[in-house]
This record gives structure tokens, C-alpha cells and sequence, in this order.
């Protein structure tokens, strides 16, 4: 039911096209579910997709509705923008509560697991560790390189290693978790192949000048750093080989 959803949503068509996505989500669903029609939580969880689905598009659209496609009315459609905004979300907790019914016990078990499982705790712990603490640890190993920048006079070569360090940080966190992730799963190359990707997208150029450079170097190898050791260290915690 989530990939019935996220067609639709990734094309945006509970924005523009929502007749279009009202179906595929009705179609791909009985396709999901045709193996098990003659259980009731089946057709709930198609229900559930097709009121998130309309629930979505009722939030998305409050001062003008366009039309669904068919000429079918849906009274939830008519009326001021709040209105339709609130029926929207009627919608999205209906779908909630229905899904809540439909996977509640298998669900609460998962997550009661998850919650007393120290593996699980170890791991997230760990990748917690590595995203956030070896951000601190890049900060600081760069922290002499910024200060130069900061330092240059103002023109180009500034202005344009301050634009490539600009967005460091949230490249630097999905680095580190990528890599983690990879590490821990015991797939470093993998993990090499997310590096060569950050190389091949955000290599500085020699118009950034040396200190984008070293910038770039010096906060790669932190994070690499970070990512090895706290991966390393979470598959021994939990009795796996180291790599």
C-alpha cells in the first residue's frame, strides 16, 4: 500500500491529477491484496491507502478544488477552503484509526521488540553517534580552515569558498549516515561508492581556490573517520565480525 501511495505522490498527481491517482492507488492496491481478498484487514488496508489518498488531496487544495476527473460530485469537495482542509484531515485520521485496526497487534509487537531490543539500541545509538558526533568532529577538524577563510579579504575567492562550505553540513550528515549504514551492514564497498559519488558531485575546482580544497579533504576524512569507527564498533557490540 505505501508503493500504491508513493507513485502518486511522487508524480504529484494528488496535487494536479487526482482522479488519476485516486485509480492507480485502487488498482495497484487489489493487486496487492488479490492473494489475500478473503481477509478482512486486506480490503482495510486498501481503504486506508485510498482515504490517505483523498485525505492528501483535500488538504492540498482548501480554496480551489480542480476537478477529480469523473463527474461524479464528492461532497467533501464542496464548501470554503477550511472546510475542505478539515474534512481533509478527517480523512488522514480515519485513515490512521483504520490502520491502526488493521495492523495494531502485529505492529505493537514489531515495535515492542524494536524498543527492548539492546541490538537495536546499540545500532541506533551508534549511527546517532556517528551522523551528529562526527559532525562535531568535522566541525573541528576544519575549524582552522574556516578561520583562514574568514580572514581573507572580501572578493571572488572568498565569496566562492564560502558558497562551497555553505552547504556542507546537510551533505556531510547524509554522508555520515549513509556510510554508517553501509559499514554496519557490512558492505564497505558500498560505502566507497557513496564517497566516489560526493567526489564526482562536489569536488571543489580551482576556481573555489585551495582552501575550498582543503576544506572539502579535511571534513571527508573526518567523516570517514566517524562513520568506520562507530560502524566498526556497533558490529562488535553486537557479536558481528568487525567488517
Amino acid at each position: 500500500m505505501a508503493a500504491a501511495l508513493a507513485v502518486p505522490w511522487g508524480a504529484g498527481w494528488h496535487r494536479s491529477r487526482p482522479g488519476a491517482g485516486l485509480l492507480f492507488v485502487g488498482l495497484y492496491g487489489l493487486y496487492c491484496i488479490a492473494p489475500y481478498t478473503g481477509h478482512v484487514q486486506a480490503w482495510s488496508a486498501l481503504g486506508t491507502a485510498v482515504l490517505v489518498m483523498l485525505g492528501s488531496f483535500l488538504w492540498q487544495h482548501p480554496p480551489a478544488l480542480p476537478s477529480l476527473g469523473f463527474s461524479l460530485q464528492v461532497p467533501l469537495t464542496s464548501g470554503s477552503g477550511a472546510r475542505t482542509r478539515r474534512a481533509g484531515a478527517v480523512l488522514m485520521a480515519g485513515a490512521a484509526l483504520l490502520a491502526a485496526w488493521t495492523g495494531g497487534v502485529k505492529t505493537a509487537s514489531l515495535v515492542s521488540d524494536l524498543v527492548l531490543s539492546d541490538r537495536a539500541a546499540v545500532q541506533v545509538s551508534a549511527l546517532l553517534l556517528a551522523v551528529f558526533g562526527g559532525g562535531a568532529l568535522a566541525k573541528a577538524a576544519t575549524a582552522s580552515v574556516r578561520a583562514e577563510v574568514e580572514a581573507m579579504p572580501e572578493g571572488p575567492e572568498k565569496s566562492k569558498a564560502v558558497e562551497f562550505m555553505g552547504g556542507s553540513r546537510r551533505i556531510g550528515l547524509l554522508e555520515r549516515g549513509l556510510l554508517f549504514v553501509f559499514i554496519a551492514a557490512g558492505q564497505p564497498e558500498a560505502a566507497a561508492l557513496v564517497l566516489a559519488a560526493k567526489s564526482l558531485a562536489r569536488v571543489p575546482t580551482n576556481d573555489h581556490g585551495k582552501h575550498a580544497s582543503e576544506y572539502f579533504l579535511i571534513g571527508t576524512l573526518a567523516s570517514v573517520i566517524a562513520s568506520l569507527a562507530m560502524g566498526m564498533a556497533a558490529r562488535a557490540a553486537v557479536g558481528l565480525p568487525v567488517l
